[in-house]
């Protein structure tokens, strides 16, 4: 029997921030696939490697974890004043489903060193040295992102002292801004409170602060869930009916934020929303092992990604937590100690991370010009990756 062979397909595997994707050019993908639909959604899932009951991806290059199951589709922009148009999929592990809901902030920051290294900058915009600006335009939330790119010599500047919790080895800083990461025409608060009563059969209710910033997310109080709010991944996601709770709690939210309109819709859309929970700063030990005094932070965060607790903090994630903590009142503002902010400093798993919010109250309402974090990224391999001809 004969089988039909591999393609190879241009595309870079690139580490941003504290997640890993496959990146390529829009327009270097088999013509059927350079549309949104099941060509392009079959095509992503066997480069990643899913759907794998086993939950390894070992047949492709997902690393079977929220993390490192994704794709990242790049094109010249279509936006005035803009530099590159990013497309993000987020690929289930264990499931034929790729998730566009919403955008990736970690790997926002290698968007930009691709965009300038593969000619999607024009040139007259970048320095031989100095800091490249790159203007990004985020088609999954249609969202402005700036990103400022290192150059040395012509080339992206990649290596660096910058160190990063979540990455073990430095590399060169990429500052990030999210600039309006709040639709015009959506509330920041869809239900037009800072705190609601989030009410989850067979689970409880509980005060929530729910915040459409950088991603939608949900903020719940550590002690109401029985947690300090220092936990490590083994404590969440070795336990099955935590994790189920939390997906119920993910649902629940999904519905009074209004971004399903029923409780099984929440199964097609897994990405968005993010459920997290504060608490007051304390010490606690990372991961690696590194001590967090309670002087190092001004709160702790633990935040779920596709139903796992994340092993550091997704970069919207962050925009959401930068956000809520500079207004007061919110659940994060008041266990950051509450009153006017325009940083804070979170703990994480893997350590810490400071985030900056320009926030402000005009006629009855809240919004936010720009939320901006550091991040780092680094080109890992670059070639081409192969999936069967007819996988997709």
């Amino acid at each position: 029997m004969i089988f039909n062979p591999q393609i190879g397909i241009p595309a870079t595997y690139m580490r941003g921030g504290t997640s890993k994707g496959v990146f390529f050019k829009l327009d270097d993908l088999p013509e059927d696939a350079q549309v949104a639909g099941t060509a392009r959604d079959n095509l992503l899932l066997r480069v990643i490697g899913s759907p794998d009951p086993y939950g390894k991806q070992t047949d492709g290059m997902g690393g079977a974890t929220s993390s490192t199951s994704k794709t990242v589709l790049l094109s010249k922009s279509t936006k005035t004043e803009h530099d590159v148009d990013y497309l993000f999929g987020q690929v289930a592990i264990d499931k034929a489903f790729v998730d566009w809901s919403g955008n990736c902030g970690n790997l926002t920051a290698a968007v930009g060193s691709f965009a300038i290294s593969n000619g999607l900058v024009d040139n007259s915009r970048i320095p031989d040295n100095g800091v490249a600006v790159v203007r990004i335009w985020q088609a999954n939330i249609n969202k402005t992102i700036i990103a400022h790119v290192p150059m040395v010599n012509g080339l992206v500047q990649e290596t660096g002292d910058f160190e990063l919790d979540g990455v073990t080895f430095p590399a060169a800083e990429v500052k990030v801004e999210f600039v309006n990461p709040v639709d015009g025409d959506e509330a920041m608060f869809p239900t037009g409170n800072l705190v609601d009563e989030l009410a989850v059969p067979g689970v409880g209710t509980f005060k929530a602060t729910m915040i459409n910033a950088g991603i939608p997310t949900i903020f719940i109080e550590a002690k109401a869930l029985g947690y300090q709010g220092s936990e490590l991944q083994e404590a969440i996601n070795s336990d099955e009916s935590a994790l189920a709770k939390f997906e119920t709690i993910r649902a629940y939210g999904a519905l009074m934020m209004g971004l399903i309109h029923s409780i099984d819709q929440a199964r097609e859309r897994q990405h968005t929303p993010k459920v997290a929970f504060v608490a007051p700063s304390s010490a606690y030990q990372t991961s690696s092992g590194k001590s967090i005094t309670g002087n190092d932070i001004d709160l702790s965060v633990r935040a779920m990604s596709m139903g796992k607790l994340h092993h550091a903090m997704m970069g919207t994630a962050a925009v959401a937590i930068g956000t809520a903590g500079a207004i007061p009142g919110t659940l994060v503002n008041l266990a950051a100690g509450g009153g006017d902010k325009d940083s804070i400093i979170f703990g994480h798993p893997s350590g810490t991370l400071k985030v900056g919010a320009e926030a402000k109250f005009n006629e009855g309402a809240w919004s936010v010009d720009k939320v901006s974090m550091s991040r780092s990224a680094r080109k890992l391999m670059k070639g081409e990756v192969y999936i069967p001809a007819d996988s997709y």
